[in-house]
């Protein structure tokens, strides 16, 4: 049967109404959707469980080590354009640790380079002007002085670089792009490495690591497993200037012969020889063995002293053969860097045996070192 076109209207008009009326239903049924009355709760919390083991020694060397690593604002001076009064300002930052608890902070030299004062902020960050104790710029290290109480002046742990091992854990604490108290981790990538301070000296025997160094870190410590301190890291290989994964420290050992002299004497007094070295054009043109060419001796050096003759020219202008220093204790001198390298694990009047070559023949001869002037 067909139902009147009024009434099939009829119908679709009321279908239509229910579903509308369904659909408001079902929307206002949602919870929260509308009008928030929710019967809603915080989740319950998995059990996490224990600690990985690594995560437990990350932390341990972290909680033990960082309150003895320091936060260093380098400060320049600015002159007011209206009044012409002088302030401090700071100019970069960079980090450090304490050496001691008589309040010497160890860091980079290149981090107060320029520098017209500095500030240390401690972990607790209580902040103190610094003084410049020393500076060795040829190893990039540098120390520092605050007058701090006691208690707030944890010596960092200090181990030794020469046992290091490629593939051990190492830890990176420091204030990178300014952000206190940062800890990194990685392994001691390479060994032996040599990178140019910032006076163009080689620093040898660097290591090297992956452990996370970016600008701000220089200065802070590079630690083992154990917590100790075996390198200062100082600088990073990087197209970018972020860490890209290859990073340097001074190798603790140098840290521990220099920063005790700094601290004693102000500055790292080399012991010389008083010679000149020859260049290394002249080594080849004369095919000399490696060493370093003596071309010319101080006037009362330790070398004068010793009887060591320079290349030069005699009075018809023919060549007069001198001495190439090869060995100073036995160890092998390559070229003039590796023997001021040497030189400087010795103090002002310790006696060295210097091995002379001249004109083919080999001697042995014992040189009281001096002070560099």
């Amino acid at each position: 049967m067909t139902l009147p076109r009024r009434s099939r209207i009829a119908l679709t008009l009321a279908a239509a109404a229910a579903l509308i009326a369904a659909v408001v239903a079902g929307v206002l049924s949602l919870p929260g959707r509308v009008n928030g009355n929710v019967d809603a709760a915080p989740r319950a919390v998995a059990a996490r469980g224990p600690l990985a083991a690594d995560e437990l020694a990350n932390i341990d060397v972290f909680r033990r080590t960082s309150p003895s690593v320091v936060h260093i604002t380098s400060l320049g001076v600015q002159r007011d354009l209206f009044s012409m009064n002088v302030q401090a300002v700071p100019r970069g930052t960079g980090s450090g640790f304490v050496w001691d608890s008589s309040g010497h902070i160890v860091t980079n030299f290149h981090v107060i380079q320029g520098a017209n004062g500095a500030r240390v902020t401690l972990a607790d960050q209580s902040s103190y002007e610094a003084q410049l104790v020393g500076a060795f710029p040829d190893r990039d290290l540098a120390v520092l002085r605050i007058e701090a109480p006691r208690d707030k002046l944890p010596p960092i742990a200090l181990g030794s670089s020469k046992d290091l091992q490629v593939g051990q854990r190492v830890y990176a604490i420091g204030n990178p792009f300014g952000l206190d108290q940062s800890l990194t981790t990685g392994i001691v990538s390479a060994l032996n490495r040599e990178i140019e301070s910032f006076n163009n000296r080689t620093i040898r025997g660097v290591v090297q690591t992956d452990a996370a160094i970016n600008p701000g870190n220089s200065g802070g410590p590079l630690l083992d497993s154990a917590g100790r301190l075996i390198g200062v890291n100082t600088q990073i290989a990087s197209p970018s200037g972020a860490s890209a994964g290859i990073g340097f420290a001074i190798p603790a050992d140098e840290v521990n012969r220099i920063v005790p002299r700094l601290i004693k004497d102000g500055r790292f007094l080399r012991p010389t020889l008083g010679v000149t070295a020859g260049s290394v054009a002249l080594q080849r043109q004369l095919q000399l063995p490696p060493g370093v060419a003596v071309v010319q001796v101080g006037s009362g050096t330790p070398a004068a002293k010793a009887g060591l003759q320079p290349f030069r020219r005699g009075a018809r202008g023919e060549l007069v053969m001198g001495d190439v220093i090869t060995a100073i204790n036995g160890e092998p001198v390559a070229d003039l860097d590796t023997m001021l390298d040497q030189l400087e694990r010795y103090q002002p009047g310790d006696s060295v045996t210097l091995t002379l070559w001249r004109a083919g023949q080999t001697r042995k001869q014992a040189v009281m070192l001096a002070a560099a002037e």
